[in-house]
């Protein structure tokens, strides 16, 4: 589905990816709603598109709250009257921790963002999409959908959700003139720790900076090609590509690779300590 002349609703357009494809769409014509709870994220993702010429609205939007989410889809269709498009970019991660040691409340909110709150949008809008001449739903999974990483093993398992929801979804819908692409980034220069409220070391940060990292500008360049083109399936980056690969052919020596990565290239830590070290090295490897 081409952009040009098309409503979307894109979440998380605050901030990374999701701020790269308001202004990208914008540029190709499109109407965009954002939704987000960063409001001022969302203030300046529309000052930066001031001078494009699309219509931006802006809507305050915790993802984790179903009913919200049922009365933000209700007042976006009563009043832009259509939508034909939507993306379901926003995501946070968990505090690098072991499973044994996530707080129940926030594992809980991690599944409630990133699995439910696309669940949910989907579900509310579905119904209007499917009215539509044509239309399209992007969701946004992860390379960590493919493959373990200790210390965000509940994240790993919101995107492995929103991944087979996908799918599940496609198959659905195939004989409808709704599309579906599912996106698998792997590493991409965003601000999702920071906007997660999971903090890291200042070495951990060093390392990430000098680590490569796909731009949001660029993942947001093919994730709308992706959908211009109608493509099922997007893996969005050179280690998403490897891991997807891996992962389908040796799953149980692909799980070891990342272990072994963690335990000898860290410099933080040693054999036999994997407590509190090695999340450090942990968020330089995997930066998201």
């Amino acid at each position: 589905m081409k952009a040009h002349g098309k409503t979307f609703v894109v979440t998380g357009g605050g901030s990374g990816i999701g701020r790269e494809l308001v202004l990208q769409l914008a540029r190709k014509g499109a109407r965009i709603i954002i939704a987000d709870i960063d409001t001022a994220g969302m203030e300046e993702t529309k000052r930066l598109a001031h001078n494009l010429s699309a219509a931006i609205h802006a809507y305050a939007l915790d993802l984790a709250d179903g009913p919200a989410i049922d009365a933000f889809a209700t007042r976006v269709l009563s009043e832009h009257g259509a939508v034909d498009g939507l993306i379901n970019n926003a995501g946070i991660i968990q505090p690098f921790v072991p499973l044994n040691e996530l707080a129940t409340d926030k594992a809980e909110r991690i599944m409630r963002v990133n699995f439910y709150g696309t669940f949910y949008l989907i579900k509310s809008l579905l119904p209007h999409l499917l009215a539509q001449a044509e239309a399209h739903i992007v969701n946004i999974s992860s390379m960590g959908a493919f493959i373990p990483f200790p210390g965000q093993t509940m994240y790993g398992a919101s995107k492995a959700a929103v991944k087979l929801l996908t799918e599940g979804l496609y198959a659905e819908l195939l004989q409808t003139s709704v599309r579906v692409t599912l996106v698998m980034p792997g590493a991409v220069d965003t601000k999702i720790m920071e906007h997660s409220g999971v903090s890291i070391s200042k070495e951990a940060q060093a390392g990430m900076e000098k680590s490569p990292r796909l731009p949001a500008s660029k993942a947001a360049e093919c994730i709308i090609e992706a959908m211009e083109k109608n493509q099922p399936r997007l893996v969005l980056g050179s280690d998403a590509r490897f891991l997807d690969i891996f992962s389908r052919f040796f799953p149980t020596r692909s799980i070891r690779y990342i272990v072994k990565k963690m335990l000898v290239k860290s410099p933080f830590i040693r054999l036999n300590t994997l407590s509190d070290k090695f999340r450090k090295w942990l968020a330089v490897f995997y930066y998201f």
